[in-house]
């Protein structure tokens, strides 16, 4: 598991670079966190394809940080920091790491405790109570994968690959 200062600190970075996330968007960091990608690549070529469709939305910005810690030895690589010669590489890594890393829900569990710590301590823009009532409906969905909020989307554009940084060259 993923020392709670270690986890903790991540976690308020985040809120503090993305003041506007919401429950699902703070969600989505531990479960990438703890699950990696969340999905097993089955066809690295559709993978790569996919990718390019979506770097082109995301077009390079030489000053973007490339790199975002997300912790457990993960990253959030971004696709506007990242140049079209750079893709095959960058999906290399996000398929080995999907298909390498793998998460446990006791961790995730324990993880989504310090998260709903934090929210107490009012460090999100998003209320303990919406926290929970968001925790409740995804407990009982059995905790699957989440996208980002239309929020995030709007204010923050993420475009990015979970990928392990022992996989980046």
């Amino acid at each position: 598991m993923l020392p709670t200062n270690e986890l903790e600190s991540i976690l308020r970075t985040h809120a503090r670079i993305y003041p506007k996330m919401q429950p699902t968007d703070a969600v989505k960091l531990i479960y990438q966190n703890e699950f990696g990608p969340g999905h097993f690549v089955c066809d690295p070529q559709k993978s790569l394809a996919y990718l390019k469709a979506e770097h082109i939305l995301a077009p390079f910005t030489p000053k973007a940080n490339t790199y975002e810690a997300i912790g457990n030895g993960l990253v959030r690589v971004h696709l506007c920091a990242i140049q079209m010669s750079a893709l095959s590489e960058l999906n290399e890594a996000f398929v080995a790491t999907a298909n390498a890393h793998k998460g446990a829900l006791p961790a995730f569990l324990e993880k989504l405790e310090i998260l709903k710590s934090l929210t107490e301590q009012g460090i999100f823009a998003f209320k303990k109570e919406e926290f929970l009532a968001y925790l409740e409906n995804y407990s009982a969905a059995g905790y699957p994968p989440v996208s980002h909020s239309e929020m995030y989307k709007k204010l923050y554009k993420p475009a990015y690959r979970v990928v392990h940084k022992n996989f980046i060259k």
